[in-house]
């Protein structure tokens, strides 16, 4: 009894020794080396895996900086969190030129206030926006708008987002905000927008507060803020740059076009259209004089 345990032990280390020998060949065989340049370039990017850059985590740029860097190009490549320093270390590295950088910021493209979009029914489940999403329009009937419920607030690795108690909606503070992105994945109703931080030192930017799709007088019923497709501001933006277009009752405000004259902004009706600066007062029409209505 005592021979056949030995036997059967010492037969079964060996098929184990065999396998694993085979093993070992295969695997340095087909075994893939890794460039050692994606482990330092990795190192020289932040770190938080946001994929904010369009790659899967810091590695994943990483690596293709490294294949850009071959073809003697990576200005096409970005890390919003880490912004112009951290890719002038990568440029540095690599002795290459990385691309001009258009500053960027996420924006909330919702004005369902308490008080433009008042509470029409009371949500009661879990206090989560991508559930509530999943159950019902919203508390204020308005199927596009916040669900106010801080989902983004979560997400945000930069403490950037807080709710406000007052208004019921996140804000975004620019200081902390690296554009990562995590908001936009975030939010169920695709409220959030990466979008560039404005012109000149005042980042002065100008952007459509809504996204709801509806006919402009179901809209409005359900938030006074709201845009309802009248094309006021599509016409007076034509005179100048046509940075506004229109699209199933909703207007949008190309941030790459736009000037930020801020003209459209007067001209809203439900002022839907929100800007960083105080935009210019539209121009009164002269008055007839007596001798013009002789």
């Amino acid at each position: 009894m005592t021979e056949l345990l030995i036997y059967s032990a010492l037969s079964l280390g060996g098929v184990a020794a065999g396998f694993a020998v085979v093993l070992y060949i295969i695997s340095q065989r087909f075994k893939v080396e890794e460039d050692p340049r994606i482990g330092e370039v990795t190192e020289l990017l932040p770190g938080i895996n946001c994929g904010a850059c369009g790659y899967p985590g810091c590695s994943g740029l990483a690596e293709a900086l490294v294949d850009a860097a071959d073809e003697g190009d990576i200005s096409h490549l970005t890390c919003p969190p880490g912004g112009a320093d951290t890719m002038k270390q990568v440029g540095r590295y690599f002795g290459l030129e990385v691309g001009s950088e258009h500053k960027t910021i996420a924006v909330l493209r919702c004005g369902g206030s308490f008080a433009a979009a008042p509470a029409k029914t009371e949500y009661q489940g879990p206090e989560t926006c991508a559930i509530a999403h999943s159950l019902y329009v919203g508390v204020n009937g308005c199927p596009h708008s916040c669900l106010r419920l801080g989902d983004c607030e979560t997400a945000c690795p930069f403490d950037a987002i807080e709710m406000n108690g007052e208004t019921g909606l996140p804000e975004v503070i620019p200081e902390l905000c690296t554009s990562c992105g995590a908001c936009v994945h975030a939010c169920p109703r695709d409220l959030f927008e990466i979008r560039p931080r404005g012109k000149g030192k005042a980042e002065r930017r100008v952007w459509i507060n809504c996204r709801n799709t509806q006919p402009g007088g179901v809209a409005r019923k359900n938030c006074s803020v709201a845009c309802i497709g009248c094309g006021k501001c599509v016409r007076v933006c034509n005179e100048i740059v046509q940075a506004i277009s229109m699209e199933n009752n909703l207007a949008y405000i190309d941030p790459y076009k736009c000037i930020s004259c801020g003209k459209c902004v007067p001209v809203c009706p439900t002022k839907a259209i929100l800007a960083t600066f105080a935009p210019p007062r539209p121009k009164e029409p002269k008055k007839e004089t007596a001798d013009t209505q002789a």
